[in-house]
């Protein structure tokens, strides 16, 4: 289950590295891309299915993202899952990241499914931290100069900071 957001607050702030933008550091890119592709297995057998799983990613905040698709959930809609490079952190979306309200009440009645309970139990077991999709729609204002590189209109949000392309 994702924190509540009081802890999760805590924990985003506790890891935004003015210094360290793209990964922590100390970061282990290697150990971090075997329990990836750990979590895309077992994902691949708990839905029985072939996820699309994006290992490309560079300037970035996040490791890569695990499509589950929509044939394969309960709901019928695909579910995305992306891996923060920073301290374990993961996020699950119903549909696309993102595409929930500022309140959350879009994303927080899909997290009660069964697929996100079957995603999260995955998570847990590989040792993520789920953080809630409302929490990362916040506009980001913590340590670094993230700010400085958006426009005014377009600020960046914490799902920038540890879940994006930078």
């Amino acid at each position: 289950m994702p924190l509540d957001d009081q802890h999760a607050w805590e924990l985003l702030r506790a890891l935004d590295d003015p210094d360290h933008m793209e990964f922590p550091r100390g970061y282990d890119h290697t150990a971090a891309r075997a329990r990836f592709d750990r979590l895309a297995t077992r994902l691949d057998q708990r839905f029985q299915c072939t996820c699309t799983v994006d290992r490309g990613v560079q300037d970035a905040s996040h490791h890569g993202t695990i499509v589950i698709p929509d044939a394969a959930t309960a709901s019928g809609e695909h579910i995305i899952v992306t891996i923060s490079n920073f301290g374990n952190l993961a996020t699950l979306a119903l549909g696309s990241p993102g595409s929930h309200d500022e309140e959350g009440a879009e994303e927080r009645e899909p997290c009660q499914n069964t697929d996100s309970h079957r995603v999260a139990e995955e998570l847990e077991a590989l040792g993520y931290i789920p953080i809630s999709e409302h929490l990362l729609g916040a506009r980001y204002d913590g340590v670094s100069d993230l700010v400085s590189y958006y426009p005014p209109e377009h600020p960046p949000t914490w799902r920038t900071r540890f879940f994006d392309y930078l």
